[in-house]
C-alpha cells in the first residue's frame, strides 16, 4: 500500500510540474520547402515512460529466486518519425525507434535491458493516382487489415495502451505490426478503404512440428492479403497517414463503422494423430464501431470504441504475451503474461469521458476498457472453455492535449498459471508522455 501511495504522489507531482509554462505547439516541427506549403517535411518524436507496479503470476522467478511483485521504470516507446510530401502526388515516410526497454529486458541478449536495438517501423513511398480516390505505395508499411485498432496511432490512445491482440501477428510474421508489401488506399464517398498484399516475414519457429496444436509454418512463402473498410456517418477522418486516432478529445464529431480481414494461405501447421503434416490458412476477421464527439458548450466529450475479432490461427493455437515482463523464469505465463491471441473470438469495449474545460489548461479524462476472449485451446480438465477477461480503468491528465499527458492506469489481469483455478493479479502503471 505504501508503494501504491508513492505512485499516486509521483503522478500528482509530475502533472503539476509538466503543466506549467507549456508553449503552444501549433503546427509542430514542420519545414516548408515551397512558399505555398505544398512541399514540406515534418518531424515527430515521442517518448512514453512507464512507472509500474505488478503482482506477478504464480511461480514467477527472477535470477532463479521467486518474485511475487515488481516495481520498475521502463521505456514503452521511444520513436522518431518523419514524412514529406513533394507536391500533392508523392509522399515518403520513415519511422524508427525502440520499444519495451526496462532493466530486465529489451536490450541485446548478452546485456539484459541495456543497448536496445533501434529498428525501422515504417519505410514506404506513396503515389497519388486519382486524388482522394486512389493512392498506391509500397515498402515496410502499416496499412493493415481487420480493424481500426490494427491501424491505431500510438500518439493518441484513449487508454494507456492498445490491448495488443489488435496486432494479430505481432512480431511473428510482421515487424512490430508492419509488413513488407504494397498497398492501396483512398475514399469513395464516405467510405474509407485500405487494402494490401504482403510478403510476411519467415516465422522464427523451431522446425519441429507439434501434434494437434498449430504454430506458424516456418516453410510457408505465400503472400497475405488484408483490408479494412470504414464508413463515416459524421465527419470524415484524414487518411494521409495510416495511423488512426484513439480519441479526438471532442474536437471532431466522428461516428464510424468498419470491417476488415487478413488472409494468409498455409500460414499455420501441425501434425495430426496419424502423423500427417497439416497446413492451415490463417484468417482473421474483425468488425468495429468508433464514436467521438463533444457533448456540450462546456467542451466535455465522449469517446467509445467497440470491436469483435474472429481469429483463426489453426488448431488450438494460443499465444501468451507479457509486455515489459519483469520475470525471467516461470514459463510462458511468468510475470505479467496472459493468453492474448489465439484461435477463437475476442470482444473488446472501451469508453472515455473528457471532463468539462475549466479555467486551467489541464484537461482530465476518465476511461475504462474490458476484453472478453474465448480461445478454443484454453480448456480445463473437464474440457470446458475458460474465458480470458481483463479490466482496465484509468485517468488521463492532458497538460497540452496529446502532446503532453500523464496517464494513471489500473489493470485486473487473469493469472492462468493454474487453468483449473484462475485468479486475478493487479497492475498499476503511471505513463509519462510527450510528443513534438
Amino acid at each position: 500500500m505504501k508503494h501504491l501511495l508513492l505512485f499516486g504522489a509521483i503522478s500528482f507531482c509530475m502533472s503539476s510540474v509538466f503543466g506549467q509554462g507549456l508553449p503552444s505547439y501549433e503546427g509542430g516541427l514542420k519545414v516548408k520547402l515551397s512558399e505555398d506549403g505544398s512541399k514540406y517535411i515534418r518531424f515527430i518524436t515521442w517518448h512514453q515512460v512507464y512507472l509500474k507496479y505488478n503482482q506477478n503470476n504464480d511461480g514467477s522467478t527472477l535470477a532463479g529466486k521467486p518474485i511475487n511483485e515488481s516495481y520498475d521504470i521502463a521505456l514503452r516507446r521511444s520513436r522518431f518519425l518523419t514524412y514529406s510530401q513533394l507536391g500533392d502526388r508523392f509522399l515518403i515516410l520513415t519511422h524508427f525507434g525502440i520499444n519495451n526497454q526496462n532493466t530486465f529486458s529489451g536490450g541485446v541478449s548478452s546485456v539484459n535491458g541495456k543497448k536496445p536495438q533501434m529498428f525501422l517501423h515504417d519505410a514506404y513511398v506513396e503515389y497519388t493516382v486519382f486524388k482522394r480516390f486512389l493512392n498506391i505505395g509500397g515498402g515496410l508499411h502499416y496499412w493493415n487489415g481487420v480493424s481500426r485498432m490494427a491501424n491505431t496511432s500510438t500518439l493518441n490512445f484513449l487508454g494507456q495502451d492498445a490491448p495488443i491482440f489488435n496486432w494479430y501477428n505481432i512480431d511473428k510474421s510482421d515487424q512490430f505490426g508492419r509488413y513488407l508489401g504494397v498497398f492501396a488506399k483512398g475514399k469513395i464517398g464516405k467510405l474509407d478503404y485500405r487494402v494490401s498484399a504482403n510478403d510476411p516475414f519467415q516465422a522464427n519457429e523451431a522446425k519441429a512440428i507439434a501434434t494437434n496444436v498449430s504454430d506458424y509454418n516456418p516453410y510457408n512463402r505465400s503472400w497475405s492479403t488484408a483490408g479494412y473498410f470504414n464508413y463515416a456517418f459524421l465527419e470524415e477522418e484524414s487518411n494521409l497517414l495510416p495511423f488512426m486516432v484513439g480519441t479526438y478529445l471532442g474536437t471532431k464529431k466522428v461516428f464510424n463503422i468498419g470491417v476488415g480481414f487478413d488472409h494468409w494461405k498455409d500460414g499455420m501447421w501441425h501434425r495430426n494423430d496419424a502423423g500427417d503434416t497439416v497446413t492451415q490458412d490463417q484468417l482473421q476477421l474483425g468488425a468495429d464501431v468508433f464514436l467521438d464527439m463533444p457533448l456540450s458548450k462546456r467542451k466535455d466529450a465522449i469517446t467509445f470504441y467497440g470491436s469483435y475479432y474472429n481469429y483463426n490461427f489453426g488448431k488450438d493455437y494460443v499465444r501468451h504475451i507479457g509486455i515489459l515482463n519483469t520475470a525471467d523464469g516461470g514459463g510462458a505465463l511468468r510475470g505479467n503474461a496472459l493468453p492474448t491471441l489465439g484461435t477463437g473470438q475476442i470482444f473488446f469495449g472501451q469508453v472515455g469521458y473528457l471532463l468539462p474545460e475549466f479555467k486551467m489548461k489541464t484537461r482530465f479524462q476518465v476511461c475504462g476498457s474490458f476484453s472478453h476472449a474465448r480461445f478454443v485451446g484454453l480448456r480445463n480438465a473437464a474440457d470446458n472453455l475458460v474465458p480470458v477477461n481483463t479490466l482496465d480503468a484509468g485517468l488521463n491528465i492532458y497538460l497540452a492535449g496529446h502532446h503532453s499527458k500523464v496517464t494513471l492506469n489500473y489493470r485486473a489481469r487473469p493469472d492462468f498459471t493454474n487453468i483449473e483455478s484462475v485468479n486475478y493479479k493487479n497492475e498499476v502503471t503511471i505513463q509519462l508522455m510527450v510528443y513534438l
